[in-house]
């Protein structure tokens, strides 16, 4: 029985798309089957043949529906009720509605009605095709073969050579997408002409925007956009199989959709990649700089171009740790992606991607991404003047895939101060989500990617551009470098964010570390945010309460040593702050160890809730304009993502020679297997959660002990500040008595002038830490896109209510 289906009377005839769906219950109702249909609850009835057209024609010969009518009128229930209750029918309807697509592309559409045909059998398996993956039973039947249906095209092939299911759709699809008047531009010259052969059509001369590797940029056609994004859907949720599979980082999984479709069987591989990496970044959603204009008439490119780089992003999910990263040719022709056979990846997608080397690419890519992350910082004196586009998720996905895929365009990105432009939307994000639950993803992969690029000299360098773009945000006011932009936010992050973002602090920090060596002049407010997160994180009951947490304060010494070392001149705020803080330098250089001081700090945090006080930083007033950052709305729908590698797995350390160049510095495990706590000599040795010198107390909870107290606190990189200290702070005590100084400028004026050559220790080797590719980010990056693609795909709901294994839906 179908439970709860009720009686469709007054549905309409069966010639309607409902009336075949919900009337029929896909049970064979015979020539009387209205009135039989309409005794009572729908029950399947004996399999219907395949060779019964009459029958199977009426699911796609309406001309009057959408997507959207679709979903609405196959309800769930009604698709696991035939699933369950009668496999054959649900079998044969999509070998049918396959079929039909296949019949499209091999015909070419030239008809109306065929057109309509292949859009109702692309709606019905975009609906259809979610439940047959949440059902194990059904996941192998795309992948089984149908008899007749020969790989090379040949109907008369033996049926041992057969194309399975899968093959036939995704190939139709492709075929679909390059189709003239359908999905595009005809290049007859007149009716009279024959209609161009499908089969010999070159589709690299269809591509559908002008870009990287094609020049011409074709007339825009509201009805070939909207063709496109339906079968687009469709093409994604043939993929979206990867969302009813749990996490499994070990197995390396391969989706066997993706893998197909971006292989040398699919022969649209390459101008369909540009064609959608072309669409991505030429989209303008401002379009003609008129006020208002997305008010006036909808904007059809959007829903095109949001697909499209979902579409892009789910054929690049490809785990670049566990197989032949993709290499760059240096000798290179002149097309757009070298022409000898590469080495590396069989998807085709991400080995065109690798091969991208020309300027005039990078640079339409760049600014295109840059161009669309602004997009949502736009402020107008008019409100709501300007559209605000949605996908900078993918958008952030896409940029992370081209960075760690192809080191040319990377290098390209940090070649110029362009790279500002993809940091200051970035920054914006992270600020304006830091309070927020929902959007914990956002914050992730923003840090990513400024973990990525801060392994790269040059973006240090970039940072000490001056910052005047007056982007709205919820930070103090103040006067200097991008630098300090990202600072100030990173402190406003930790200082304000919500408790799940804790795991992110060492990347946070780490992220500074990098870009330290580098940083010619730190404005006031940045160098008493930076003190204000030492006082913090140096408080007793903060460096015990967690078996990690002194890493932090190692994080912050080295920030202020290689700041010392190696940009002492035009550093002097920083230096007055650190002089003014110095009692926070004493009270770790005299960090208790004794058990009853260690007891009493915890048993103060048990009356501290707050992570971190907020006290001691003077947060000065916002900036005109901006917002505070909001939580989420209660009842926001999130997706959970797996855990994210610990700082240690993320990213391997290199030291900078005098040459510039980086030299790999291998792990050496047994120092610091101790304690969790760098090896004596190197500021920062291993960043591991070790437990063992501590105890654990019966209840299996983490407490610290003096000795784990004292492996690390003999190993803080105290000397070089130390040693500043005891030179300056006697001249600037003798500056204030003899002059009766009160006033700062005089001392920073001293400091500015003030030298320290020859009494400093000397110059430690700067370390950076260089994120490396690891099947654990290769997994939260594939649940934090599907995830993504799942919230942001509600009209129609593809995935919604599906019995989906890759993370869970949670309400904030």
């Amino acid at each position: 029985m179908w439970e709860g289906s009720g009686t469709p009377a007054g549905r309409g005839t069966l010639a309607s798309l409902s009336g075949s769906l919900l009337v029929t219950g896909w049970a064979n109702c015979g020539p009387s089957g209205q009135e039989l249909c309409n005794s009572g609850p729908l029950v399947p009835r004996q399999p219907v043949e395949a060779t019964d057209d009459a029958f199977w024609d009426q699911f796609w010969a309406d001309t009057a529906t959408s997507v959207q009518d679709v979903f609405a009128l196959v309800p769930a229930a009604e698709i696991r009720a035939v699933r369950e209750e009668s496999p054959s029918n649900l079998a044969t309807l999509c070998y049918k509605a396959v079929e039909k697509l296949v019949q499209g592309a091999e015909s070419g559409c030239h008809s109306e009605k065929e057109k309509q045909i292949v859009l109702n059998c692309s709606r019905l398996l975009t609906r259809v095709l979610p439940y047959i993956f949440e059902d194990p039973d059904w996941r192998g039947f795309f992948w089984s073969t149908v008899p007749g249906a020969g790989r090379g095209g040949q109907g008369e092939e033996d049926d041992e050579n057969a194309r399975p299911l899968a093959e036939s759709l995704l190939l139709a699809i492709a075929d679909l997408l390059f189709c003239p008047d359908f999905t595009v531009q005809s290049h007859r010259r007149s009716t009279v002409d024959s209609a161009e052969d499908v089969h010999s059509l070159d589709s690299c001369e269809y591509i559908w925007e002008a870009g990287v590797g094609f020049a011409h940029s074709p007339q825009p056609n509201y009805i070939h956009d909207m063709n496109r994004m339906e079968l687009l859907k469709l093409l994604l949720t043939c993929f979206s199989e990867a969302m009813y599979l749990p996490p499994a980082p070990e197995s390396g999984s391969t989706n066997p959709w993706v893998q197909f479709f971006c292989s040398t069987e699919n022969r649209h591989a390459l101008p369909l990649f540009t064609s959608l990496l072309n669409t991505v970044c030429a989209y303008d959603p401002v379009g003609y700089g008129i006020p208002y204009n997305h008010l006036l008439f909808s904007d059809y490119r959007e829903p095109l171009v949001e697909e499209a780089a979902q579409v892009l992003i789910v054929t690049l999910d490809h785990d670049s740790a566990s197989s032949a990263s993709p290499t760059v040719d240096g000798t290179t022709t002149g097309t757009a992606m070298d022409d000898a056979d590469p080495p590396g990846p069989e998807n085709l997608f991400v080995n065109y991607l690798s091969r991208i080397h020309r300027e005039e690419d990078f640079q339409f890519i760049l600014k295109g991404i840059a161009r669309l992350l602004s997009n949502p910082l736009l402020q107008t004196y008019l409100p709501n003047s300007t559209k605000k586009i949605q996908f900078h998720q993918e958008l952030l996905v896409l940029f992370w895939k081209l960075c760690d895929f192809n080191k040319k365009f990377l290098f390209f990105v940090l070649k110029s101060s362009d790279v500002l432009d993809i940091l200051v939307p970035i920054l914006f994000f992270l600020n304006d989500a830091r309070a927020d639950q929902s959007r914990v993803g956002l914050m992730h992969i923003g840090v990513f990617i400024l973990l990525l690029l801060s392994g790269e000299r040059n973006f240090g360098v970039r940072l000490n551009k001056p910052y005047s773009v007056r982007v709205p945000m919820d930070i103090p006011v103040f006067t200097g470098t991008h630098a300090d932009l990202l600072i100030v936010v990173f402190h406003k992050i930790i200082t304000s964010g919500h408790q799940r973002l804790q795991p992110l602090f060492d990347c946070l920090l780490t992220i500074v570390v990098n870009v330290s060596p580098y940083l010619k002049s730190l404005s006031m407010v940045t160098a008493n945010k930076l003190l204000h997160l030492l006082e913090a994180f140096s408080t007793t009951w903060f460096l015990f309460s967690a078996a990690q947490n002194h890493h932090l304060v190692f994080f912050l010494l080295e920030v202020f040593n290689n700041i010392i070392q190696y940009q002492f001149d035009g550093n002097s705020n920083l230096v007055y702050a650190i002089i003014r803080k110095r009692s926070v330098f004493h009270q770790l250089a005299n960090l208790p160890t004794d058990p009853p001081t260690i007891h009493k700090a915890l048993q103060r945090r048990r009356r501290t809730p707050e992570p971190l006080s907020r006290t001691g930083s003077q947060e000065g007033t916002s900036m005109e304009g901006s917002r505070p950052a909001a939580p989420a709305e209660p009842g926001t729908l999130k997706t959970s993502l797996v855990a994210t590698p610990g700082i240690d797995k993320l990213t391997e350390k290199s030291q900078v020679s005098e040459d510039g160049t980086l030299r790999s510095l291998e792990p050496e495990p047994q120092q610091s297997s101790e304690d969790g706590s760098p090896a004596k000599g190197e500021p920062s040795q291993a960043w591991r959660e070790q437990r063992r010198p501590s105890s654990s107390s019966a209840s299996g909870q983490w407490s610290p002990t003096p000795e784990w107290v004292l492996s690390w606190k003999s190993k803080l990189p105290l000397q070089t500040i130390m040693r500043l200290l005891q030179v300056l702070v006697p001249q600037v005590e003798k500056i204030c008595i003899d002059k009766g100084l009160t006033d700062e400028s005089e001392i920073l004026r001293f400091l500015q002038h003030g030298t320290l050559v020859g009494l400093l220790p000397v110059p430690h080797p700067i370390l950076i830490r260089k994120y490396q590719a690891n099947s654990g980010t290769a997994m939260w990056f594939r649940t934090y896109m599907w995830g993504v693609i799942y919230l942001r795909n509600v009209d129609p709901p593809v995935w919604y209510d599906t019995d989906v294994k890759l993370f869970e839906i949670q309400r904030v």
